[in-house]
């Protein structure tokens, strides 16, 4: 405990470094210190760490809010990419920074926002917050969650993590993997309801909001699209333009900086480029110029799941780094999915490549071949589409059976 309380102190104060030139750390630091705490008689509190846990958590949100409308909801986000991009939802009462995970901070926001429940996604595991919770009897449920045997929980020094395990009322899990692994360590309270996410993104693909001026850009001809991307992916992209001149092509990275757009741009051939913010200033002209922009650079937030409806292909960034992105957003479109080699910790990306409707590059010869194949020969992109839009259908329901359960607990 000793050390856990230290290593929080030293994040902080890491973080608090990083923030005299780090804009987000800035937001992290700053967001935390200015935010002033509304009381509530009760709540329902969800917690996700960043906006790709919100959005996976969204199904639940949308849920609660739609069974038990009197009720307030407090949201918290751990990082303010979440947090800046989510804070104005009309989904919760309320949406904070959760304060950093101190005993003091615990008991102060519990008491101020007096959750009936907690519902934490996919993971963040927060000692104190935990510990708070169990010692009111709040019920707290962690949903979407995912295991792996490299996690601390499963390590010999991981006994604090594994603490924190037993505060959770109850785990609703991803995988049969993830349900064996809590097993070994005596944790029954254990439900494989699935992944909240394709309930999210199946919903999303049923009703996709119109975009302006995409199917003016698209011209009816074929579109690529490349999600979330980063620098690494965006060299290996950069290529396809010239490529194949008859199709079209939108770059959505994952960092819209002023400097990450115009090196994006500056890799693609000159005077075929159009940012997504200058489009309404050729719209009135666009037909005269159609010919010559063959790519579509996104540079704001929040697009990118509606996008994929216009799209016969995607490509998701991360996969040179840290991880593949959100491949299920295009998958429910029935867009075959190309990334990078990064990505045996996503469930749905090995899945996907056992299907043989996502496919997993390393280079630039890799990213052709598969490119070319899914281009020229329409039997196996027709096939591959059909596939990859089963999966995400066969996979939607997690929301239901979380919702089911939880219902129950509401009306004892």
């Amino acid at each position: 405990m000793f050390l856990y309380n230290i290593g929080i102190k030293l994040y902080y104060f890491a973080i608090w470094l990083a923030s005299f030139f780090n804009t987000k750390a800035g937001l992290w630091i700053k967001g935390r210190l200015q935010q002033k705490l509304v009381s509530f008689k009760s709540s329902i509190w969800f917690h996700f760490a960043s906006l790709g846990e919100f959005e996976q958590g969204r199904p639940i949100l949308e849920a609660m809010r739609e069974q038990y409308p009197g009720k307030s909801i407090v949201v918290t986000f751990f990082s303010p990419s979440g947090y800046e991009i989510r804070k104005n939802t009309p989904l919760a009462d309320a949406v904070y920074y959760l304060p950093l995970d101190t005993p003091n901070n615990a008991r102060d926001f519990i008491a101020a926002i007096k959750p009936d429940m907690a519902i934490f996604t996919k993971y963040e595991y927060w000692y104190h917050y935990f510990k708070e919770l169990n010692r009111q009897h709040i019920p707290l449920y962690i949903v979407s969650g995912i295991f792996r045997p490299g996690q601390v929980f499963f390590k010999w020094y991981g006994g604090l993590h594994r603490k924190m395990l037993g505060f959770v009322t109850h785990f609703f899990l991803q995988d049969e993997n993830s349900k064996q692994l809590l097993n070994h360590l005596g944790f029954t309270n254990v439900t494989v309801s699935g992944d909240t996410r394709f309930d999210r993104v199946w919903a999303n693909a049923q009703s996709p909001r119109e975009i302006a001026g995409v199917s003016e850009f698209k011209n009816a001809q074929k579109l690529f699209i490349a999600g979330s991307t980063w620098p690494e992916d965006e060299k290996l992209l950069a290529t396809l333009p010239v490529l194949y001149p008859d199709w079209k092509f939108i770059f959505a990275p994952h960092e819209i900086g002023e400097e990450k757009i115009n090196n994006l741009i500056n890799l693609l051939p000159k005077g075929t480029v159009v940012k997504y913010s200058e489009l309404k200033d050729v719209q009135s002209d666009l037909t005269s110029h159609i010919s010559n922009l063959t790519s579509l650079v996104i540079d704001n937030i929040g697009m990118l799941s509606s996008l994929y409806a216009y799209g016969e292909i995607a490509y998701i960034g991360g996969g040179f780094g840290a991880g593949i992105h959100n491949t299920l957003e295009a998958a429910a479109f029935g867009l075959p999915v190309i990334f990078g080699p990064h990505y045996l910790k996503f469930n749905e990306a090995r899945e996907l490549i056992a299907l043989k409707a996502g496919f997993s590059i390393s280079d630039e010869t890799q990213l052709k071949g598969i490119v070319d194949t899914l281009i020229t020969d329409e039997t196996f992109y027709a096939v591959t589409s059909k596939k990859i839009y089963n999966y995400v259908q066969e996979h939607t329901g997690a929301t239901k059976m979380i919702m089911e359960h939880i219902d129950v607990q509401m009306c004892r």
